[in-house]
């Protein structure tokens, strides 16, 4: 019997998918009877009854067996390949992994948006990614500032128990809420009512079609997909609604322009259109930023060399063309970020930089699953809320990844190697950083996939010779 290795990370997948949700419903208690009522006009009780399960509710149920029978039929027609040849496999293979996405992503979060609505704003979801940023688009398009006001007065009060410093800081960039504002109109128009988790479901469903764009072999179009389709974290993030997602999508359009201005005569316009968009990723979260160095070091492959440091007789002509093709970067940064931080630049820097630092007023808690915890065992630290120098860790940490990226990117100078640099320095910062939530690594995991898949049709390519 035949077996592909894309089969086998499927079944892998979609079981760590699966097994993660039902773990996470039970932090929500009140679900059964809240589906009860989402589901009561037209699902036989005595069928809920018999479904209802302390596990998960009827609706997850059904969603699981149903993932689970797609995924049974995604192995037999792999094992069918010989009688169905290559390409229609590949076609069957492709609908049913993003089949399987639709149910397990698209349906959960659609269940958890429907008993939202039924039971309130700060349910169902998350604080900072749907909540929150939902008052920041009302807060837009009442012509108020989300960094100069609090949320004391929002649907965030009633969400959490203990360490809300958030109430005072909104931690992203204006794109978010620049962004969802039209969608947000549109849904109270259309529906009357409207959750952040809109943008983000169609946000996630592009990015889908995206990183199959990226990939060349069709069994890395399938890996692709599902990696990022059924990312164990990251889907949740959708589920639940915290913003992964979207900064998500920013980057990998950017990748895709990139990879467009590689293959095409019309270099140009494909190479600004992505400086366009890595802008709009800038403007929507810090954690862009860290992408920089190696996108620009990437632009100027062909004129760098070979060594880390060009001489400096060469500076003035790299910072030229280098000038010359992310312009635009620069113009989305100032249109989207510069007027909310001229308004008031010490609301913004205290949202954005001294609440994950731990310098405000009100800020960040010291947790999470990185060196942090070490800082709280060893009870360097008086409590979880107070300061500690964790500049000086990302510093020793981040400083030599990033140093070792660059002279990396130098001999392979290719957007897998790009993606796979960005992916270690940032997991190296977060790491050695206040807090290293668990939605990060899911984000982290995202592009290291894209960044292998990537280099396998580079190496597939090129097989032997590194860009320099």
């Amino acid at each position: 019997m035949r077996k592909s290795i894309d089969a086998l990370l499927l079944f892998i997948l979609v079981i760590a998918r699966i097994r993660i949700d039902t773990l996470a419903d039970l932090v929500l208690p009140q679900r059964h009877e809240d589906v009860r009522r989402l589901v009561a006009n037209w699902w036989p009780e005595a069928s809920l009854a018999l479904l209802t399960d302390w596990l998960s509710d009827p609706i997850t149920q059904i969603l699981v067996s149903l993932a689970f029978g797609l995924t049974l039929l995604y192995m037999a027609v792999d094992a069918a390949e010989p009688r169905l040849g290559h390409p229609t496999t590949y076609r069957l293979k492709l609908g049913l992994i993003y089949a399987i996405i639709i149910v397990l992503v698209f349906g959960k979060t659609t269940l958890l948006i429907g008993l939202r609505h039924i039971t309130g704003p700060a349910a169902y979801t998350h604080d900072g990614g749907v909540i929150q940023t939902e008052s920041t688009v009302e807060f837009f398009l009442d012509g108020k500032s989300p960094y100069i006001e609090n949320y004391l007065d929002t649907p965030m009060a009633e969400w959490g128990i203990e360490y809300r410093t958030a109430l005072y800081h909104y931690p992203y960039l204006p794109w978010t809420f620049i962004f969802s504002a039209p969608f947000y109109l549109l849904s109270h128009l259309s529906l009357g009512w409207y959750d952040q988790r809109f943008v983000y479901l169609l946000l996630f469903l592009l990015t889908l079609w995206l990183a199959q764009g990226l990939a060349r072999q069709r069994t890395h179009k399938l890996m692709a997909v599902m990696l990022i389709g059924l990312n164990p974290i990251m889907a949740s993030d959708v589920i639940f609604g915290q913003n992964d997602s979207f900064i998500l999508f920013w980057l990998v359009l950017a990748m895709w322009l990139m990879q467009k201005a590689e293959h095409s005569r019309s270099s140009r316009k494909w190479q600004l259109g992505g400086a366009v968009i890595f802008g709009l990723a800038c403007a929507s979260k810090p954690t862009a930023w860290f992408l920089a160095p190696f996108w620009f070091l990437y632009l100027l492959r062909e004129q760098w060399g070979t060594g880390l440091i060009p001489s400096p007789a060469r500076w003035l002509a790299l910072a030229q063309t280098l000038w010359r093709r992310t312009w635009p970067l620069a113009v989305v940064m100032v249109v989207v970020v510069g007027p909310w931080f001229v308004w008031n630049p010490d609301a913004m820097i205290d949202d954005v930089w001294r609440w994950s630092a731990g310098t405000a007023e009100h800020h960040y808690q010291i947790r999470g699953w990185g060196l942090s915890n070490f800082i709280l065992a060893l009870q360097l630290v008086p409590d979880r809320l107070a300061y500690w120098p964790f500049w000086l860790t990302e510093i020793i940490i981040a400083g030599p990844l990033l140093l070792l990226g660059l002279w990396r990117q130098v001999r392979y100078n290719t957007i897998s190697q790009m993606l796979y640099n960005y992916t270690v320095l940032l997991f190296g910062f977060f790491y050695a950083s206040r807090f290293l939530n668990e939605n990060y690594l899911g984000y982290l995991a995202a592009f290291l996939a894209l960044a292998f898949i990537i280099s396998a049709d580079e190496a597939d390519a090129e097989p032997t010779t590194p860009r320099t």
